[in-house]
């Protein structure tokens, strides 16, 4: 057996205990590490640069994960089957997840010439929070902001929503509506709110200047404090009362980038 290599025979060893406490509540473990599931965000922890601590796996994943396992030059635990399933949050197990050291973004990092920063207000939903993650990369974002109330980055259904954009595209979280709004006035940034009705229409918007854009969580919407301090954006829809909040956000985002790409904008 490779000397970076363990093996755990009881699913009840701390160690797995505590990876398994971790992952279902969505929090990271006690050395501040989020637990990664599955080959592709392993994958993608990896190339975004992240510190790879310990991996846990089966034989059996050993097997068909060997390339990716040669990458990550980190001490393997190797247990059942059946104790990486009661370890792990997933209902299909797929044998293979990462504890990984993951850091908040700066400021600085999400502000700049080109700063298009997407704030989450009160979003819960870990599926739409991590679709829009994925659409703020795709689409240009320089950062996203999780203001409290939001759903946390250890989440795993957020982490797999995401589909490894957490691990490329700045981000900070647990963040204030004061803190950001002060962030946001001291960068001189227009903010922009998504609202289901009696907003501007998305093309009306300058998103070719440095800006940030606020979108709700399903229900109750951006926050009156926020809105207040924002122009409020709409999206005419038909024959339905509002859009999906990440089906909104990524088309408010998919305008932003077809302005910034063809200067077109007010």
């Amino acid at each position: 057996m490779p000397q970076n290599v363990a093996k755990l025979t009881s699913a009840k060893n701390p160690f797995l205990e505590s990876v398994r406490r971790a992952a279902r509540a969505g929090r990271p473990t006690e050395d501040g590490s989020l637990v990664v599931e599955g080959p592709h965000l392993v994958a993608e922890a990896l190339h975004g640069g992240c510190v790879m601590r310990r991996v846990v796996t089966t034989e059996r994943g050993r097997e068909l994960y060997s390339g990716l396992l040669g990458q990550l030059q980190v001490q393997i635990t190797e247990v059942s089957a059946r104790a990486f399933a009661a370890t792990a949050s997933t209902e299909t197990a797929q044998e293979i997840l990462a504890l990984v050291g993951w850091r908040a973004a700066s400021w600085r990092k999400l502000a700049g010439p080109q700063a298009l920063i997407v704030a989450l207000d009160g979003m819960q939903d870990p599926g739409n929070a991590g679709t829009i993650v994925r659409s703020a990369e795709a689409f240009g974002a320089s950062g996203v902001v999780l203001l409290e109330g939001s759903v946390r980055v250890p989440n795993g259904k957020f982490l797999r929503a995401t589909a490894g954009s957490i691990f490329r595209l700045p981000l900070l979280e647990s963040v204030t509506r004061t803190e950001f709004l002060e962030q946001v006035r001291s960068l001189g940034l227009p903010l922009y709110a998504l609202t289901s009705r009696d907003g501007t229409s998305l093309r009306k918007a300058n998103f070719r200047v440095p800006c940030a854009l606020v979108v709700g969580g399903e229900g109750n919407g951006v926050s009156t404090e926020l809105l207040g301090a924002a122009s409020p954006l709409s999206i005419p829809a038909r024959n339905v009362e509002s859009l999906n909040a990440a089906i909104a956000c990524s088309l408010a985002l998919f305008e932003a980038a077809r302005q910034r790409e063809n200067g077109e904008g007010i």
